[in-house]
């Protein structure tokens, strides 16, 4: 079995997030530039064009958010618009298929949670690391040791 990283251990696309933040930025400044340098446009034009900039950075900034925060009461699984804590016995099995564009959770109440925390899109060789070792936590915690169940 790998070795267990240290909880709490946060698992997030780091390239992704920089690539959508540094486009988001670029984005806004260059908007916002160019609104300010257009002078036949009026004060509400202008903001107009600076709001839809940061519209633009807000969007990708909440596309830069998923994350998966693995501790010692279990896994919070964070994605664009949703939070869920998941306590360790819970999560049964922890998936990366070929082709998948995230990790799949699979439950104990039979449904399967997206994890887009963990993601190959960029850094294919990353999240196939950050898989195996949430997928041993899981083991290590509930799967493997029933135990440790509490309740």
């Amino acid at each position: 079995m790998p070795d267990l990283p240290t909880l709490p251990v946060t698992f997030r696309p780091s390239r992704t997030r920089a690539v959508l933040l540094t486009a988001g930025a670029a984005i806004f400044v260059v908007i916002s530039t160019v609104a300010m340098l257009l002078e036949q446009l009026s004060p509400g034009d202008q903001l107009t064009f600076v709001f839809t900039g940061a519209l633009v950075f807000g969007v990708l900034l909440m596309l830069s958010r998923p994350k998966v925060v693995a501790d010692e009461t279990g896994v919070t699984v964070v994605n664009i618009t949703s939070r869920r804590h998941l306590d360790w016995a819970e999560i049964l099995q922890v998936n990366l298929r070929p082709g998948d564009p995230w990790v799949f959770l699979n439950l104990s109440d039979g449904t399967s949670l997206p994890a887009l925390g963990i993601q190959p899109g960029i850094a294919k060789k990353r999240a196939i690391e950050d898989a195996r070792a949430l997928r041993a936590l899981a083991e290590a915690r509930s799967i493997g040791n029933p135990e440790q169940h509490h309740g």
